[in-house]
């Protein structure tokens, strides 16, 4: 069995944690544990160098919290100015062993305008994202890109591949 620190009590990131370490380990048993720890960032990162620092500061606290597991898993959602299509969201992911870490982004999608002056006015985009789609708690069910994608892209979908592709130096250790 491999177990596994998420440092996320969001079920939509637990759950993009499950299904990441069970397509990379088919034949293992994936246990998921989901901790809150602090990101030492903003709530609401706002570049792409302080959500990563989000994602390898969860990992990390998670780690320190408990450190008998075999993974360890930050997931950070943020925001950063794309010089040609304005405001754009993403995440990061950072996965901690006990002798190797690895970071991936995901894709980024673009932001409406009236959630990025909602951003820019210091608000966080789950409940900016809720009021401008009349839902409530959007961050635990599809999140931004699934509101924004029509479902076509849910916040667990956008989250699996880049954990997937941290996971790479684990799945072939060797060869990093």
């Amino acid at each position: 069995m491999i177990t596994v620190v998420a440092a996320s009590q969001n079920p939509v990131k637990q759950l993009a944690v499950r299904e990441a370490f069970s397509q990379a380990f088919p034949s293992q048993k994936i246990k998921v544990a989901g901790v809150s720890v602090a990101s030492g960032v903003a709530d609401q990162p706002m570049t792409d160098e302080a959500t990563l620092q989000g994602a390898i500061n969860r990992a990390r606290n998670a780690r320190a919290l408990h450190p008998n597991a075999q993974f360890w898993v930050g997931l950070e959602g943020g925001v950063d100015e794309c010089p040609v299509s304005g405001m754009q969201s993403f995440g990061w992911m950072h996965i901690l062993s006990p002798d190797r870490e690895q970071s991936c982004r995901s894709a980024s999608f673009p932001l409406p305008t009236a959630a990025v002056k909602a951003l820019k006015a210091g608000e966080e985009l789950g409940p900016v994202m809720d009021q401008l789609f009349h839902e409530h708690n959007s961050r635990q069910k599809g999140g931004a890109v699934g509101l924004l994608t029509n479902e076509l892209v849910s916040r667990k979908d956008l989250y699996v591949q880049p954990l997937i592709f941290a996971l790479v130096p684990f799945l072939h250790p060797g060869r990093f």
